[in-house]
């Protein structure tokens, strides 16, 4: 529940989260990204307003409007892939968005690197200074 945000407040958890986001309206128009100097795949930001299929390349547009399409009809939630990028392990999900009464807003994209997250073995309980 979010009782009230300020736009600071709102931009420092947006660039502060761990993963790097992009928000792509029902109009498939790319609306946000956060991490913009250290994204994986980066943009230029022309590309606010534009089309998404115009930031993916030729070989995939294919597979990102099947996506949308299955969200925009409700065929499916989430999508997840993973790829291996010079030398990392990257982790890209999407996700349809949804307001209260079901009405599709658009989807997220959520990348995220897990090559550290992936060598993880053990417990840590406790923090270590």
């Amino acid at each position: 529940m979010i009782e009230s945000l300020s736009t600071e407040q709102l931009e420092g958890i947006l660039e502060t989260i761990p993963v790097e986001i992009s928000f792509v309206d029902e109009d498939d128009l790319v609306k946000f990204w956060n991490k913009h100097e250290t994204r994986i795949f980066k943009r230029p930001l022309s590309v606010i307003g534009k089309s998404v299929q115009n930031c993916h390349p030729k070989r995939s547009v294919d597979k990102v409007n099947q996506i949308l399409s299955d969200f925009k009809r409700g065929k499916r939630d989430s999508a997840e892939f993973w790829i291996d990028l010079r030398g990392r392990k990257v982790y890209i999900r999407y996700f349809a968005v949804w307001d209260k009464v079901g009405r599709y807003l658009g989807t997220l994209e959520v990348t995220q690197d897990i090559t550290g997250i992936k060598q993880i073995e053990g417990e840590k309980r406790l923090l270590e200074y």
